[in-house]
């Protein structure tokens, strides 16, 4: 799959961009807080529905405006493919594909598969399980319209029990296994898929971060989850006098969660700034070898990946995208050697952009390569 161009108005501190990009690689540069991240966020938005970094649509709009637009003319099997979102202020967004609005966002989701690497992965480490759930679904979702399916009837049924736990008046106990029943139904299917998922991401994961820590470190991780302890519905009936009290669903595959490890020890507490960029950087390119093998391949978004890296590190991250083991990849960074270097090592096609307060320009070759 090839993003051929991008349209775009009004997206954060874009106003008005129209750009072409090469079918392998293209590198933004430019200082801090200039709009490359919200480039990459507009071709994330356009994957997924919904920006990677604010998950409210209206002040994704940029400041005085009223609405964006954001239009990409992709390539999928030959065939052309324009995929159009716009949102207004106090309306819903519309999401069109060949100029066709889609009944459910969810039916897009898959169709434009595409991984991104950014800074903000440092919560996959840092931050609670939640983050480490979304990564899961983040991945199986976009091959497996069963899995996210059983995801959503979960998570309505996990709404609907909790508003009963919070109820101040007594509840019948049927109506809690109604909604029970079905949590564990649907929990069952989104249980089996991660732990499928997980047994054959791990050795993949394992194998990039040994190449690009050259071997010096080992990495695993565990996948926990209350629906291997007893059936969901068991886990869920006897947690219920509990929840009541708490007023929330303290059990089920809504708290599963995967322990992130280096050698013996969670990377948490035991990694250097270093390792865990690593490790976020291994899980990623994993992400995006286990979505290619689906038969579509996926983009890939470099969002300032170098930081906190050594110069081996760095090396063998640029051997890696510049191999032909990836397809279009877009890269940002504001330090130009880092660049400079990726684009020495690529033989194939390439673009380079420079970002500078919203606006964005191509450089010609003859420029970049004199400087």
């Amino acid at each position: 799959m090839i993003l051929n161009r991008i349209s775009i108005l009004n997206y954060k501190n874009l106003e008005e961009a129209d750009l072409a990009f090469s079918s392998k690689l293209n590198c933004f540069f430019g200082q801090n807080g200039m709009g490359k991240t919200n480039l990459l966020d507009a071709i994330y938005f356009l994957s997924f529905c919904k920006s990677a970094g604010n998950p409210i649509d209206s002040q994704n709009i940029k400041h005085e405006q009223d609405f964006f637009v954001i239009q990409g003319f992709y390539e999928t099997d030959g065939s052309p493919e324009e995929i159009y979102c716009g949102m207004k202020r106090k309306q819903k967004k519309q999401f069109k594909r060949n100029k066709k609005e889609y009944s459910r966002l969810a039916d897009h989701i898959g169709f434009l598969p595409l991984v991104m690497v950014s800074p903000a992965d440092s919560d996959l480490i840092a931050g609670g399980s939640e983050e480490r759930r979304k990564f899961m679904d983040v991945v199986i979702s976009q091959y497996d319209r069963e899995y996210l399916d059983a995801l959503m009837r979960y998570n309505k049924a996990l709404q609907q029990r909790n508003i009963l736990l919070k109820n101040e008046q007594p509840v019948d106990e049927e109506l809690f296994l109604v909604w029970e029943e079905m949590m564990a139904q649907a929990g069952a299917v989104v249980y089996q898929k991660r732990e499928a998922f997980i047994e054959e991401f791990i050795p993949i994961f394992q194998n990039f971060y040994s190449i690009i820590s050259q071997g010096k470190e080992e990495v695993g991780l565990i996948y926990t989850s209350h629906a291997r302890e007893a059936s969901l519905l068991d886990v869920l009936k006897e947690s219920r006098m509990r929840d009541k009290i708490m007023g929330h669903s303290l059990r089920g595959i809504h708290k599963d969660d995967l322990t992130m490890l280096l050698g013996e020890f969670p990377i948490k507490k035991e990694g250097s700034q270093g390792q865990n960029k690593t490790y976020l950087v291994a899980l990623k390119l994993a992400q995006y070898d286990f979505l290619k093998r689906t038969g579509v391949t996926p983009l890939l978004l470099l969002d300032d990946i170098f930081d906190k890296l050594d110069a081996s590190r760095v090396e063998e991250i640029v051997k890696l995208v510049a191999g032909d083991r990836f397809g279009q990849i877009f890269i940002t960074d504001t330090n130009r050697e880092h660049l400079d270097k990726i684009l020495q090592k690529v033989n194939s096609d390439h673009k380079v952009f420079e970002v500078i307060r919203g606006n964005v320009c191509e450089m010609k070759k003859d420029t970049y390569e004199k400087e």
